[in-house]
C-alpha cells in the first residue's frame, strides 16, 4: 500500500473520530436538584449496613448502634469539690468574722483516693480534699479560705467564719451520671464529649454502626498520580484525594482504586470489582457529553434500574449522573474539582451520612433567648454551656446547671454563650448568640423538664427508634412545673402528693395544662441487707427503731422533690441525725447507704435492687407528665403519647420494676 493511500486511511480515521466527538452524546434529561434528589432516595435503601464492636480507644466519629447503660454511679461517692473541710451544718450556724465557729481537726487528711476512716462527729471537720469523699456524719464541705488555723490543748482546730448549707460544695454519688441510666441513646454521634462519659462509667468497648465503603475511581487519561511527573497535557488527580477525603469527614470509608484511563472495558471491570466489594462506588470524571466519556455509558450494564438521573439544573454541577445498581448507589461526579466536591456535598454525603447512622448537618451559629438570670464574675470573661430548647417564641438557651466537674455538662450541651469580663451577670430575656458545638447541634423535638426515672428511657428509646431527637433537663418536680407554666418544654415529669387530698399531680394543673398518666413507683425504706435494726420489719416499725436510734444516720432528698414530701409527712417534724445531707435524686439515697455513710433513706424499689439494698415498701407513687397543651400536636408529642400507651414500652417499663397507668 502507497504511502499515500496509509495516510489518507489515517486521516479517514481521524475524520471519523472527530465527526464523533462533534455530534456528542447528549444528557438523558436535565433535572431540577429536588428532583434529582427526590428518584435517588426512592431508590435506595439508606439504613445502616450493619455493626460491628471497637474498643473506646476507637470510637471516635463511630454512631452508637444500641443504648448504653452506667454500670456505675458518676460519681461513685460523695466527693468533696472545693479544698477545704467536712463539716457537719448545724455545727456552722451562726458562723461569721465577728463570731467564727470553732471546729477540732479530726486526725485523718481525705486526699483524692484516701477512704475515710473516722466520723465527723458533732464539734468536729476533717481536712478534704478537691474530689475527696465526704466521710460519714458530715453533710458540706467549707471552702479552706474561710478558715483561719489555731493549735488548742485538745489539738489542732480552725475557726470558721461562714456558715454552710447541707450539702455545700457535695457533689453526690449519682449525681452526674446514674447508675442504670442510659447515658448515651442509639444513634449518637461519638466525639470526644462521648468519650469521657464512657471513659467515666468503665466502658471499654462499644457497639457502633459500619461504616459505609465507598470506592473512588478516577477516570480519564490525562490524570497523573500525585508524586509522579507530570506529563504533557496531564493534570494530578486531584479529584480522587479529594472525594477520599470528603468521605471521611462525611463518616465513611473510602477505599480507592486510583485512576483509570479512558477505556470502557477496563473501567467497567474496575467498577464491577468495586461493587462486590464496597457499599457504593463513587466516580470523577467521564460524565460529560464530549469525547472520550465513558463513565455514563458503562452504567446500563451493571444492575438495575440503572441510571435514575444524568443531567441536573446546577452551576456548577450540571454533568451529574445518579445511579442504583442492585441497591448500591453509583454517583458519576463532574472531572472538574469545584464541581466535583460541590455536587458530592449536595448528593453523596448525606447518602453517606445516612448509611453511617449520621444526623444531618446544621449551622454553627443561632440566636436563642437566655430564660434566667445567668450570674457571672467581674473581671473574667465566661463562657456558659446552654442547652436550646423550641420556645413558643424561638429559641431558648438554658444554661447548665451542672459544675465544672460533671462529665456530662459539655457533652449535653448544644453550645455556649460568652459573658464579657466587664458584666456581672447576664439578665433573664436577653437575646444572645450561641456557638454551637459540633457541626450536628440543633435544638431538639422534644424537651422534658422535670423529675428524671429511669423509665422515662425506655419511652425516648421508643422515639428515637422513630428518628426523635429528645433532651431530658433534670429540674426536679417542682422545677417542672415553673418550667412547663413558662412554656419552656413540652412536658414535666412530677410526681408530687397533694398534702390535703393524698391525690398525686392533680393539684398542679392550671389552665394550659393537662396531665398524662404515667406509671406508678414503689417507695420504700432502703438499708444495707443483714442489718437487724430493720430486717424482716415493717417500714412502720423500721421507721421508730430509726428514729429511736441516734446512731442511725438517714440520707435525705432535696426540697422540691416529690419523695421529700414523702420523707418530711413521715418524720412529722422529728431531725434524725443525717437529715441536712439532702441529695438530689434516688440513685444518690441508695449509692449512700449502700457505701456506709448512711444506715437508710427513702427510695423507690428499682435503685433498692440496683444496689443490692433491702427494701420495706411504704406506699406507691405516680409518676406523671404535665403536658403543655399549646404543644400536644407537635409531632414528637404526638410521639410521646402514643409510645406511653405501646404494650412494647409497658413491658419494658415493668422489667424495671413499675406499674404503667390503666388507660
Amino acid at each position: 500500500m502507497s504511502r499515500e493511500k496509509k495516510a489518507s486511511g489515517k486521516e479517514s480515521a481521524l475524520l471519523a473520530e472527530v465527526r464523533k466527538a462533534a455530534r456528542q452524546e447528549q444528557f438523558l434529561e436535565v433535572v431540577s436538584a429536588r428532583e434529582a434528589h427526590a428518584r435517588f432516595a426512592k431508590a435506595l435503601d439508606l439504613h445502616p449496613k450493619g455493626t460491628e464492636n471497637v474498643a473506646l480507644a476507637d470510637a471516635l466519629g463511630r454512631v452508637l448502634a444500641e443504648d448504653t447503660l452506667a454500670p456505675v454511679d458518676v460519681p461513685s461517692f460523695d466527693r468533696s469539690s472545693v479544698d477545704g473541710f467536712a463539716v457537719r451544718s448545724a455545727d456552722t450556724a451562726g458562723a461569721s468574722d465577728t463570731n467564727p465557729k470553732r471546729l477540732l481537726l479530726n486526725n485523718e487528711v481525705l486526699a483524692c483516693g484516701v477512704e475515710p476512716k473516722l466520723s465527723v462527729v458533732a464539734g468536729t471537720a476533717t481536712a478534704i480534699a478537691t474530689g475527696g469523699v465526704v466521710p460519714r456524719g458530715a453533710d458540706a464541705v467549707a471552702m479552706i479560705e474561710w478558715t483561719d488555723f489555731f493549735e488548742t490543748e485538745k489539738g489542732p482546730a480552725i475557726d470558721l467564719r461562714r456558715a454552710v448549707t447541707p450539702g455545700q460544695f457535695v457533689s453526690f454519688a449519682g449525681s452526674d451520671i446514674a447508675r442504670g441510666e442510659t447515658v448515651l441513646r442509639k444513634g449518637t454521634h461519638i466525639s470526644s464529649r462521648e468519650i469521657g462519659m464512657l471513659a467515666a462509667c468503665g466502658i471499654a468497648e462499644v457497639k457502633v454502626v459500619r461504616r459505609p465503603r465507598a470506592a473512588v475511581l478516577s477516570t480519564g487519561d490525562e490524570l497523573v498520580k500525585p508524586g509522579d511527573k507530570l506529563k504533557p497535557g496531564g493534570v494530578y488527580d486531584s479529584n480522587g484525594a479529594i472525594v477520599a477525603a470528603a468521605i471521611s469527614e462525611a463518616g465513611g470509608e473510602p477505599v480507592t482504586y486510583g485512576a483509570v484511563p479512558d477505556d470502557e472495558a477496563k473501567l467497567e471491570a474496575v467498577v464491577r470489582r468495586a461493587l462486590k466489594e464496597c457499599d457504593m462506588v463513587v466516580l470523577s470524571g467521564g460524565t460529560s457529553k464530549g469525547a472520550g466519556d465513558l463513565s455514563h455509558r458503562i452504567i446500563p450494564r451493571l444492575g438495575k434500574p440503572g441510571i435514575l438521573v444524568h443531567g441536573v439544573a446546577l452551576k456548577p454541577g450540571k454533568p451529574l449522573c445518579l445511579a442504583v445498581a442492585d441497591k448500591k448507589p453509583i454517583v458519576v461526579l463532574p472531572g472538574f474539582p469545584t464541581s466535583a466536591i460541590f455536587t458530592f456535598h449536595e448528593f453523596v454525603a448525606p447518602v453517606i451520612r445516612a448509611l453511617a447512622g449520621l444526623p444531618k448537618e446544621a449551622a454553627n451559629e443561632v440566636e436563642a433567648a437566655v430564660p434566667v438570670r445567668v450570674p457571672s464574675e467581674l473581671g473574667r470573661q465566661e463562657f456558659v454551656l446552654v442547652a436550646l430548647v423550641e420556645g413558643d417564641g424561638g429559641l431558648i438557651a438554658f444554661p447548665s446547671n451542672k459544675g465544672s466537674g460533671a462529665v456530662t455538662s459539655f457533652s449535653e450541651a448544644d453550645g455556649f454563650i460568652e459573658v464579657d469580663a466587664l458584666a456581672n451577670a447576664v439578665d433573664a430575656g436577653t437575646h444572645a448568640k450561641v456557638t454551637l458545638i459540633g457541626k450536628a447541634a440543633h435544638a431538639p423535638d422534644l424537651v422534658i423538664m422535670g423529675s428524671h426515672c429511669v423509665a422515662l428511657d425506655a419511652v425516648l428509646s421508643a422515639l428515637a427508634e422513630q428518628g426523635f431527637s429528645a433532651r431530658k433537663i433534670a429540674l426536679g418536680s417542682q422545677g417542672g412545673v415553673t418550667a412547663a407554666k413558662r412554656g419552656e418544654c413540652d412536658l414535666a415529669p412530677v410526681h408530687l402528693v397533694d398534702p390535703a387530698t393524698g391525690k398525686y399531680n392533680e393539684h398542679l394543673l392550671v389552665p394550659g395544662l393537662s396531665l398524662v398518666r404515667g406509671w406508678e413507683r414503689m417507695q420504700g425504706l432502703v438499708y444495707r441487707a443483714g442489718d437487724k435494726r430493720f430486717e424482716g420489719k415493717s417500714a412502720e416499725a423500721a421507721l421508730k427503731t430509726a428514729l429511736e436510734d441516734k446512731d442511725a444516720i438517714m440520707v435525705n432528698r432535696n426540697q422540691g422533690a416529690g419523695t421529700r414530701i414523702l420523707i418530711d409527712q413521715l418524720l412529722k417534724g422529728a431531725r434524725p441525725a443525717g437529715y441536712g445531707n439532702q441529695p438530689r435524686s434516688h440513685n444518690a439515697v441508695a449509692a449512700a447507704v449502700a457505701q456506709g455513710r448512711a444506715d437508710w433513706g427513702i427510695a423507690i424499689s428499682q435503685v433498692a435492687k440496683l444496689y443490692s439494698l433491702g427494701f420495706l415498701p411504704i406506699t406507691p407513687e405516680h409518676y406523671d407528665f404535665l403536658l403543655v397543651e399549646a404543644r400536644r400536636d407537635r409531632p414528637a408529642v404526638q410521639a410521646f403519647l402514643k409510645a406511653l400507651k405501646d404494650p412494647t414500652v409497658h413491658a419494658k417499663i415493668e422489667a424495671l420494676g413499675m406499674k404503667p397507668a390503666a388507660e
